[in-house]
């Protein structure tokens, strides 16, 4: 369920820029989400995934996280294959996927330009995120994809972004509870390139879940 007290408006005016461009998105795909896109899973979960933003023809559409694009496609399916998602998934909202013990946020809830949003964009954005951790009272492990989500999400833990510099497979204690781990993220040129390979991607789910089963 979405608590709607932790989530921008669908017209959210913070960014001028996105808001912008999420109206130009809504004349090009009129029957796309082209709004702030919402977490998805328990806020009981102890496991948060952060991603960067929505993709323009991916959650941007289908109003679900990592859903519609290629990135979805090795997050979900390693997320099914340990546990944390059940069903199948055919990058559809509808495709009647759940998630177990995990939830899905991304640290732009609106879709950016290029896939790149400004540092005032994020930082706008931030208070949202921030929410979303306060509210989760048996967080445990916060996995952040890419730098710019390992980045908010030291900010939303008064951390400077140089105290902990950004590294693949890296676990670290961020609070008396809360572990952060960092993986490249699961985009397609990350996956095409060989930056991150599907076994590099399985092993931190599994560290994840292995070190969850010792709670």
């Amino acid at each position: 369920m979405i608590d709607l007290s932790l989530q921008p408006d669908k017209n959210c005016p913070l960014c001028p820029r996105l808001m912008e461009y999420r109206d130009s998105n809504k004349q090009l795909y009129p029957t796309g989400w082209n709004a702030p896109v919402p977490p998805w899973g328990d806020q009981q979960a102890e496991f948060l995934i952060v991603g960067l933003a929505p993709g323009i023809k991916g959650a941007n559409l289908t109003g679900r996280p990592f859903t519609g694009d290629y990135a979805g496609m090795l997050l979900y399916n390693t997320l099914v294959k340990y546990g944390f998602a059940n069903g199948t998934y055919n990058a559809d909202s509808h495709d009647g996927l759940t998630l177990s013990n995990c939830r899905i946020i991304n640290a732009v809830r609106c879709v950016p330009p290029e896939n790149k949003p400004t540092s005032q964009e994020e930082k706008n954005c931030r208070s949202f995120l921030l929410k979303e951790i306060q509210h989760m009272p048996h967080l445990k492990f916060i996995l952040t994809l890419g730098v710019i989500a390992h980045k908010n999400i030291l900010a939303c833990f008064g951390r400077p972004v140089t105290s902990i510099k950004f590294k693949h497979g890296q676990f670290f204690q961020i609070n008396e509870n809360i572990t952060i781990v960092n993986s490249y993220h699961v985009s397609r040129y990350n996956t095409s390139t060989g930056v991150l390979t599907t076994e590099m991607f399985e092993n931190i789910i599994l560290s994840i879940k292995e070190k969850l089963d010792i709670y």
